[in-house]
């Protein structure tokens, strides 16, 4: 089914917009900044876990649950929130997800216990999949000759917010304690809901399927399309060796000979930032070269990430090196592989973004886990060995990328 353009109007004050219209460079660096805004919620507890472990007296092992839970949230806002915005008017709908994500920021900074906060973890998570509506809207705002360009800047902007969540939450934790973090982040998502609200265009659904059919879809989706499915198996362990990097990160940099604390984390997640420049890059560069040439790269610069991440684990060059690698690659395959996804069915793009994003989430869920288990178990080599083999096998499976 193809999208269903909407009413010429006045886009700045939420009039509709034609989905063949330009997409003004104002909103599209306003849903950039939302997009980044909202999914930066699911990392602000990345660098706290050393921190809330002493404070309710946690294992290693237990803490991580955390990040665990909010990537969980993650995956469950992406499959059952997400879809909605092929069924839905989109607008109203990301407003509606960003009200109740500003009340799960409230309840995580007044949580008085571990178990409270654990709850409001999975709450954020599953609300911060806001960035997953934002998405798929641009694209759809966005001439055909745009996409590509529209996707990573937007991509661009989600991986800023990612790496900056983990340098404003050490830093404000050092400064304030780690509610300031939320409670920052709860005021935040407030205002950006009142910009949002002015300048996103109301955009009719693109289908008229109930909420259980349009669920049922997704899955005839996966089953049509072979590159689908290959791109989230590819995607899956690539995000997943990269959770279970950053999901340990914090405990491993607070032992010798390192010891450092939460303002480090957020410090070295700077160097990631420069992996926002590879997204627009990595769009471009896949539309001429194709998607899975892009892919098998991102892969590959993944494994030599962790190969120096686990022999210079006790080097801050090294670690800084590792880091600006992983993010870059990682991100890189990402783009190219959701440039791919989005033009597989033009009316199926937030059902196709869910499956993408969804089956993705998981694996950060599952890295966040394993990556737990394994540094509990082995220490940072289990970490790197992990994200390593995860890689490896992405690499075989981009090898039947053709696009």
């Amino acid at each position: 089914m193809s999208d269903i353009p909407g009413h010429p109007g006045d886009a700045s004050r939420g009039a509709p917009m034609p989905a063949t219209s330009a997409l003004p460079s104002h909103l599209l660096w306003t849903i950039a900044l939302a997009a980044g805004a909202s999914v930066a919620n699911s990392y602000y507890n990345q660098p706290l876990l050393g921190e809330l472990s002493r404070e309710f007296a946690l294992s290693a092992g237990t803490v991580t649950w955390l990040p665990v839970l909010t990537q969980a949230g993650n995956a469950l806002g992406v499959l059952f929130l997400a879809p909605l915005g092929d069924r839905l008017e989109r607008k109203s709908l990301i407003l509606r997800t960003l009200a109740a994500l500003v009340l799960s920021l409230v309840l995580a900074a007044a949580s008085s216990g571990f178990v409270q906060l654990a709850l409001a973890s999975l709450a954020v998570g599953l609300c911060a999949t806001v960035a997953q509506q934002l998405v798929p809207l641009a694209i759809h705002l966005a001439p055909s000759h745009r996409k590509g360009q529209v996707l990573g800047v937007v991509t661009g902007g989600i991986l800023i917010g990612i790496l900056l969540a983990r340098v404003v939450s050490g830093w404000m934790t050092e400064l304030w304690g780690w509610r300031s973090v939320f409670g920052f982040s709860a005021a935040l998502m407030l205002v950006l809901g009142f910009r949002l609200a002015w300048t996103l265009p109301v955009v009719p659904p693109s289908s008229d399927l109930g909420y259980g059919r349009l669920l049922l879809s997704m899955w005839h989706l996966v089953r049509k399309h072979a590159s689908l499915r290959q791109a989230v198996a590819v995607q899956f362990l690539l995000f997943a060796s990269t959770i279970g990097f950053w999901a340990t990160f914090a405990l491993w940099l607070e032992r010798p000979p390192l010891q450092l604390g939460a303002v480090s984390v957020g410090l070295f997640a700077l160097v990631g930032v420069y992996g926002a420049l590879a997204a627009p890059a990595a769009g471009r560069f896949a539309a001429r070269r194709g998607h899975g040439a892009v892919v098998r790269a991102g892969a590959v610069c993944t494994a030599m990430a962790f190969a120096v991440l686990y022999l210079g684990g006790s080097s801050i060059p090294a670690l800084v090196l590792g880091i600006f690698l992983l993010d870059v690659a990682v991100q890189s395959a990402q783009v190219a592989n959701q440039t791919m996804v989005y033009a597989l069915d033009a009316g199926a793009r937030s059902r196709l973004n869910t499956v993408f994003m969804g089956t993705m989430l998981l694996g950060g869920a599952f890295g966040a886990a394993a990556g737990g288990w394994a540094f509990t178990a082995h220490g940072w080599a289990g970490v790197c060995a992990f994200g390593m083999l995860s890689t490896t096998i992405a690499w075989g499976l981009s090898l039947r990328l053709t696009q």
